[in-house]
């Protein structure tokens, strides 16, 4: 029974480091051939393990047989005989090449170059973060499908598309030449961003949180604040983000898996370590002259884990939501602006901003116009409210919605 409590935690850590490295290895020609050498290792582990048991050393075993059966493929391949086997000829000094790497450096530097090729230009953004939960976080397709509301085929047919199109423009697993970093750095940052919203707010009809992408998205921003050709103030800022926004997850989501919205949280269940490590990269981001939207998204996270509510630190959260703007034109963040508004300048003043926005298919708008008649004009609240419910997408959203409903009832 061991084995098989310890195989599904080695696939979550490390299957994407095998594919990184043995994709830099085969290069992204061979892509399926360095997916299938990291499924059949530890389909060879599952097999071994129940009749001989648990290696010494697990981590290192599934190396082993996935360093051998990848110079195996390659030397019995076509790949062998038509591509490499005339490189070797021109030059021994290649040799070296040919058998995968498998060291902590190599490991991590494979999943750095990955990162950026992934996240190359030429792929669309949704498919580049299907390619990052495959592939750097080695989630499987039906997670993959989940994560999107979609289904298995959608993802398969994105995951090919994408997959092809790093064939056909010869797409090197390698990190960019250091005048490009800084241009390729922000679609990376756009990815991880985009992945760690996933989970934070998740779609899904019985899931409203996702740990194990937030968690992912984190990890991932972890590696590039590690290493000194990525180590950027934006970098520092991002990872900031994530940890104020992490630090929450306990209070966010009650014993039921409902949603508990801000207002409604117990705030001694926030992380203390987490905001503490979300302070610590914000003040180490604050170097250099560029400010980016992980800058002031971290700084309005900061202040939403502060329990104080005073008119001071709603005035600065407006400020800050009033730069957020000039640089994000986005409905939501105007949205949330707007019930910041209503902490400086009241329900009416905020009312007129919503109204600007004229967003009628947005299940936010609406639940946001509720909350604001609430108390002074029930009836529209309720309108508003009922307006919201027939747009809300997740089981969680249209629970809260329900219940604001219900409260207004007689």
């Amino acid at each position: 029974m061991e084995h098989q409590q310890i195989i599904p935690h080695l696939f979550r850590t490390e299957y994407r480091k095998l594919i990184s490295v043995l994709c830099r290895y085969f290069g992204f020609d061979q892509i399926e051939l360095a997916e299938d050498v990291a499924s059949e290792t530890f389909l060879i582990a599952a097999q071994n393990w129940a009749i001989s048991g648990l290696p010494p050393n697990p981590t290192a075993w599934l190396y082993s047989v996935a360093k051998n059966k990848a110079k195996n493929q390659l030397q019995r391949g076509k790949l062998f005989d038509n591509k490499i086997a005339p490189e070797i000829r021109e030059t021994a000094a290649t040799l070296y090449a040919y058998e995968p790497d498998l060291s902590p450096q190599n490991i991590n530097d494979s999943q750095l170059q990955m990162m950026f090729a992934i996240c190359h230009p030429a792929i669309s953004a949704e498919a580049q973060v299907s390619l990052a939960l495959r592939i750097l976080c080695g989630f499987g397709i039906d997670e993959i499908a989940d994560a999107f509301l979609t289904n298995k085929e959608t993802i398969n047919k994105r995951l090919y598309r994408a997959k092809e199109k790093l064939r056909k423009d010869r797409i090197k697993i390698e990190m960019p030449a250091e005048k490009e970093i800084d241009h390729r750095l922000e679609q990376v940052l756009t990815t991880i961003y985009l992945l760690f919203n996933e989970g934070y707010y998740s779609l899904s009809s019985d899931t409203t949180l996702r740990k194990d992408l937030c968690l992912e998205a984190i990890r991932l921003c972890t590696m590039l604040v590690e290493n000194t050709q990525t180590d950027k103030p934006e970098v520092r800022a991002l990872l900031s983000l994530m940890c104020f926004h992490a630090s929450r997850f306990e209070a966010r989501i009650s014993k039921n898996g409902e949603l508990i919205l801000y207002d409604d949280q117990d705030t001694s269940l926030w992380d203390t370590d987490l905001i503490s490590k979300g302070a610590y990269f914000l003040n180490c981001s604050a170097r250099g002259h560029q400010l980016s939207r992980y800058h002031l998204e971290a700084t309005i996270a900061y202040w939403r884990t502060q329990k104080l509510d005073t008119p001071e630190k709603w005035q600065v959260v407006l400020g800050l939501y009033d730069q957020l703007l000039q640089i994000v034109c986005s409905p939501i963040v105007a949205l949330n602006r707007v019930y910041v508004l209503s902490k400086v300048a009241g329900n009416r003043a905020a009312i007129a901003e919503v109204n600007k926005l004229d967003l009628t298919d947005n299940q936010f708008y609406f639940t946001l116009l509720g909350y604001l008649y609430t108390g002074t004009d029930d009836a529209q609240a309720m309108l508003n409210f009922r307006r919201a419910l027939s747009l809300a997408r997740s089981m969680a959203d249209r629970h809260i919605i329900q219940q604001k409903i219900d409260n207004l009832s007689p």
